[in-house]
């Protein structure tokens, strides 16, 4: 048994075909597929049912197969390790992000990093944060960076800051002309549009609903922020819109109005996240270090919330004059 026929067995069980597995492995399918056949015999046992259509592993080929991909995983540590001795600050760091964030925090904290570490290649993969933690329990990503609360043992989370929501209104709506800030309770009975499943910020904004009394618009599901703000300014409904994704370089766009919250308001907290067992964990501390650098006006919620119109705003009574 070597490192090879396993590395071939553990993408046989991710692409379930001896072509694709092959190409991922940048051999010939007979060849694999001959590596396969004498892993089985060594092992004496059969890892996989060859169907015309399709490749399914036996219940003892899954499980070698997990166990083939942690030592894959442990492989890559130990090389990790020697790399990070040689340079800590060069190599590559696959990092994960999901979509409502890296957009608009990246614009911002890539030009940190590459500050801070000029040698370093920073291999981004934009994924919903269920897959963002599955790649990064698997091997496949270095880091990620996610919405706390973190429900992962296996996984180590640095807070990187606290990003506040504001709630997104057409110029015409009523709600555009509150005086003064919003209060949770102004949002009862209101039906907000919200992303479509899977996205961790739709669960942030029905928490937020939830505390509300307010609730969500049927009939419409957005796959992206973008969409969210298109859709009300085009006064089809109202939102929650985290602060970065109204900052520059994002567009304003001209009928969106921006409502800040009164007191301590809605938000979300973002964490980078990486496998505690990881052969890069000082690194990826230092990595940490570097986003929290962000500029403090960046995550603003008042600066980016839109003026009050001059006629929205009660003018204060003068006091009699002595004559």
């Amino acid at each position: 048994m070597n490192l090879r026929d396993l590395q071939y067995l553990v993408a046989l069980a991710e692409h379930r075909h001896f072509g694709r597995a092959a190409q991922a492995c940048f051999v010939s399918q007979p060849t694999l597929s001959t590596q396969i056949r004498k892993l089985e015999d060594e092992l004496g046992v059969a890892l996989v049912e060859r169907t015309p259509r399709k490749v399914l592993l036996t219940e003892v080929g899954r499980d070698i197969a997990e166990r083939a991909r942690d030592v894959h995983n442990g492989i890559e540590q130990i090389r990790a390790v020697a790399r990070r001795t040689l340079d800590p600050e060069s190599g590559t760091v696959r990092l994960g992000i999901f979509p409502t964030l890296g957009p608009y925090l990246l614009p911002h904290a890539l030009p940190l990093v590459r500050a801070a570490f000029p040698r370093l290649e920073l291999l981004l993969v934009e994924e919903k944060t269920e897959a963002v933690l599955r790649l990064l329990r698997e091997g496949k990503l270095d880091a990620g960076i996610v919405a706390l609360p973190l429900h992962e043992d296996s996984l180590h989370g640095e807070f990187l800051f606290e990003e506040p929501f504001l709630l997104a209104v057409a110029h015409e709506h009523p709600l555009a002309r509150q005086r003064g800030q919003l209060k949770l309770s102004d949002l009862s009975h209101q039906n907000l549009l919200l992303l479509e499943d899977g996205h961790c910020l739709r669960d942030q904004a029905l928490e937020v609903c939830h505390l509300a009394g307010a609730g969500e618009r049927s009939g419409f599901r957005a796959t992206s922020l973008e969409t969210l703000r298109q859709m009300v300014a085009a006064n089809v409904g109202i939102t929650l819109l985290p602060t970065l994704a109204v900052k520059p370089p994002v567009a304003p766009l001209e009928n969106l109005h921006l409502i800040e919250f009164k007191g301590r308001p809605p938000s979300r907290r973002l964490a980078l996240v990486w496998r505690k067992s990881s052969a890069m964990h000082a690194f990826l501390k230092r990595l940490a270090e570097v986003i929290r650098q962000l500029p403090a006006g960046l995550l603003d919620a008042h600066t980016a919330a839109t003026a009050v119109p001059p006629d929205a705003v009660t003018p204060r009574k003068r006091k009699p004059t002595r004559q």
